[in-house]
């Protein structure tokens, strides 16, 4: 898999209002990401996503916005201010090998950037580790540069991580992966 990073300043080409239109994030969102939860945007670029999960878990709700470009951050954070919700959402910047996370999760998303990532495997068992049993962790990669290769890689990584493949949504432009992070028994055929 490629690790080129995009810059920061290409992220206007696909952070805008076409892609909300297109890829609708609040209806796409909506089946995991509820009110008051506690969520994660991991490469949230400049917020498209945050945002929208920001409206979905409303005020007793908060999004985590991570990056690793805090040029990227500012462009969100001014976003959010213009839609009345920044106070949802918490930005931070992470490191190139770990994204810093230090409180549970009800639900991840990685929209368009593993293929980006350096360490796979590290961000996959960061991010089982922040999850809460039974939550959801989404992956979407662009159809454009991720093949099924990179696809069944992503998959025996998350597996490697304890994440279990719930399913395939819908995510126009987009190759879409469902984790869970099992309960604990989950699987171990009943009571002892």
């Amino acid at each position: 898999m490629a690790h080129d990073l995009c810059p920061w300043r290409m992220a206007y080409l696909f952070d805008n209002w076409l892609r909300r239109w297109i890829q609708r994030p609040e209806r796409m969102l909506a089946p995991w990401v509820k009110p008051g939860m506690t969520v994660a945007d991991v490469g949230c670029g400049m917020g498209v996503c945050s945002i929208a999960m920001a409206r979905l878990v409303g005020d007793a709700g908060r999004v985590l916005a991570v990056d690793l470009q805090p040029e990227i951050l500012r462009v969100l954070e001014g976003r959010a201010r213009r839609r009345a919700v920044a106070h949802r959402i918490e930005t931070r910047v992470c490191a190139p090998d770990r994204l810093g996370l230090k409180e549970p999760l009800d639900f991840v998303l990685a929209f368009w950037m593993v293929h980006e990532t350096p360490d796979m495997a590290g961000l996959f068992v960061e991010i089982a580790d922040h999850l809460k049993p039974g939550r959801f962790f989404l992956v979407a990669e662009p159809k454009i540069h991720v093949g099924d290769r990179e696809l069944a890689e992503t998959m025996d990584l998350a597996g490697r991580a304890g994440l279990e493949l719930a399913g395939r949504p819908p995510v126009r432009l987009s190759h879409a992966l469902l984790f869970v992070k099992p309960a604990p028994g989950a699987g171990e055929g009943g009571d002892p």
